[in-house]
Formats: C-alpha cells, sequence, structure tokens
C-alpha cells in the first residue's frame, strides 16, 4: 500500500509539528500533497479511470480550500508551505 500509518506518521510530524497532529492545517495539505502526487502518477498510465480522476480533481479542491485557509490566518506559514512543498502559488 501506498500511504500507511508510518508513512502518514512521517508526513505529519514534519509538517504537522508532531505525528499525532493530524488536525493542523499544514499537515493535511502535506498529505494531499502526496496523495495527489500518487493519483496523478496512476492517471499517467491509466487514462480512463474516471473514479480516479474525480477523486484527484476532489482532492485538489479540498487542498485549495485549505490553502486559502492558511493564507487568511497566516500568510507567512502558507509561503513557507508552499515553497517546502514546492507548490507554483
Amino acid at each position: 500500500m501506498y500511504l500507511d500509518s508510518a508513512k502518514k506518521k512521517e508526513i505529519f510530524a514534519k509538517h504537522g509539528g508532531s505525528e499525532t497532529n493530524t488536525g493542523s492545517t499544514e499537515g493535511q495539505v502535506a498529505l494531499f500533497t502526496f496523495r495527489i502526487a500518487h493519483l496523478t502518477e496512476h492517471l499517467k498510465k491509466n487514462r480512463k479511470d474516471y473514479g480516479t480522476q474525480r477523486a484527484l480533481q476532489l482532492l485538489v479542491g479540498k487542498r485549495r480550500s485549505l490553502l486559502d485557509y492558511l493564507k487568511a490566518k497566516d500568510i507567512e506559514k502558507y509561503r513557507a508551505l508552499i515553497k517546502e512543498l514546492g507548490l507554483r502559488r
């Protein structure tokens, strides 16, 4: 499986402050980014998998909403997060 509990703990420890802080905005954005990258690679191989395509679009929308929230709340954390994750915005 591409995303097990150890990988989730690693992502949240790096971006969320601690591995048990799964509710932090930064941790959730990092987790969504990891999942988006995985689904993007899957869709490159399976172009007609429309269920995965819809799931990817929903994840991108959720990530965008969280990034908009973070931008309104704390612009410095937003800028640091997008730079660390390599997002274009």
